[in-house]
């Protein structure tokens, strides 16, 4: 089999974390069985859909490391579906129905009050030729609904979640077709699967019950359905559905400072038997995916584990990944010295202006001993070692060793109590700056 995924949006919007989820995993599970991931733009809405929201996807997904291999446009493919649709029409797989949607509301109403389950009635089955040709001329349009299959059984063994069944007969007709002769997304979902001969469609579990319906529709259209599997859906930090999940996307990500590459470990692993961890390269995850290692729990998305992932995997990125990030003039020595310390890119301005200076004075240092160390940083040798020339002779001479030793001297040279290792942030501060910084009162 070659394996084809699919990532379906409707460009209705811009792209939220579950969103990329998905596409992360279609992408993955293609990557790991060297077949292909196409972006299939459902875009089958005209009033809704806008170019804009086309041109972030496709952006999206190239921040993301996830270049789909082809692209295409259900707007493009209405001939197709009207072809389809005929053949169903004239078989007897879809039929029309001219309840209004206020009818229908009522319908259900009444089920309702009875204690029975909303379920389509199949009334318009029962209309002779003479009474829908009164009802269009009458001015009345049909919508069109898919025939069900009462009789065929309806299972598949998804991927995820293990075998599933339902009863055709506890479900309703569903409307593919709308009145104004525009498409709902299940019909031309499924001739798109077949005719792209899509091998696995991967998605949330909130479409279990559309896969349900379209497998009667894929064996409507003569075609071997392809492989399932339903991903539980994202929660928020709180163990609960988050309607901020659907406002973080790759523009929140990057203007937080967060790493593609911290975007798409933690995706990658949240809602499987694998540990969250630090991966940078795309390499071993895609090596790792398999389908049996995700769970039926919900999986959690934790921003403040996103945060802490992205600063253990910053401190993994070599210069050339960040170069056209980080202040100008900082070189690859300045960026090792101060990897450590960040936890977004952005910081390293920080400890650029550190390096570079001013730094704050900070006048309740103990002059006498600065003296002594002004003296000795200008005799020392800076082309070597010079942070342990200079703490080494300053503890002979002064007998001081731990704190005392050192605090003083980062806080004279740095302005600052903490940060990166000493011995590789002197060198870069240099002889002359280190000197001044040290006579400061």
């Amino acid at each position: 089999m070659t394996i084809l995924t699919r990532f379906a949006p409707s460009p209705t919007g811009r792209l939220h974390v579950g969103n990329i989820r998905t596409a992360l995993h279609n992408w993955m599970f293609a990557r790991a069985n060297g077949g292909r991931f196409v972006l299939r733009i459902d875009d089958t809405d005209p009033e809704r859909s806008e170019e804009r929201f086309v041109d972030a996807i496709r952006a999206d997904l190239d921040w993301l490391g996830m270049t789909p291999d082809a692209e295409e446009r259900q707007s493009a493919r209405f001939a197709l579906y009207e072809a389809r649709f005929a053949a169903l029409a004239e078989s007897g797989h879809v039929y029309p129905a001219y309840e209004t949607t206020q009818e229908l509301d009522l319908k259900r109403k009444i089920q309702a009050g009875r204690g029975l389950p909303p379920i389509y009635d199949r009334a318009a089955l029962a209309l002779s030729d003479a009474d829908r040709a009164k009802l269009e001329a009458d001015g009345v349009r049909p919508h069109w609904r898919f025939k069900l299959d009462h009789d065929a059984p309806i299972a598949w063994d998804d991927l995820i979640r293990g075998p599933q069944a339902f009863d055709a007969r506890t479900m309703s007709d569903p409307v593919v077709r709308r009145a104004d002769g525009s498409w709902l997304y299940m019909l031309p979902s499924a001739i798109d699967d077949a005719e792209m001969r899509v091998s696995h469609v991967v998605r949330g579990e909130d479409h279990v019950s559309n896969t349900a319906l379209q497998l009667q529709m894929f064996d409507a259209l003569g075609v071997t359905p392809p492989r399932f599997a339903h991903e539980a859906l994202l929660t928020g930090a709180e163990g609960k559905l988050s309607k901020r999940l659907g406002s973080l996307g790759v523009d929140h990500f990057r203007d937080v400072g967060i790493e593609l590459q911290a975007v798409r470990a933690l995706l990658a692993r949240i809602g499987t038997s694998d540990p969250v961890e630090p991966i940078a390269d795309a390499a071993p995850l895609i090596a790792g995916f398999d389908f049996a290692r995700f769970g039926r729990a919900p999986a959690r998305f934790d921003e403040a584990e996103l945060a802490q992932l992205n600063a253990r995997i910053l401190h993994t990125l070599d210069y050339a990944t960040v170069a056209d990030r980080v202040p100008a003039g900082m070189g690859e020595a300045e960026w090792a010295a101060v990897r450590p310390n960040l936890a977004i890119v952005a910081d390293a301005a920080d400890w650029w202006q550190v390096i570079e200076g001013p730094v704050p004075v900070d006048a309740d240092l103990d002059a006498a001993y600065l003296d002594q160390a002004v003296t000795i940083a200008a005799e020392i040798d800076w082309t070597g070692d010079p942070w342990h020339a200079l703490t080494g002779r300053l503890k002979d001479a002064t007998g001081r060793k731990g704190k005392a030793l050192f605090l003083p001297l980062r806080r004279a040279l740095t302005g600052r109590d903490h940060g990166p290792e000493m011995a590789a942030l002197l060198p870069l501060i240099g002889r002359d700056r280190a000197l001044a910084r040290l006579r400061q009162r």
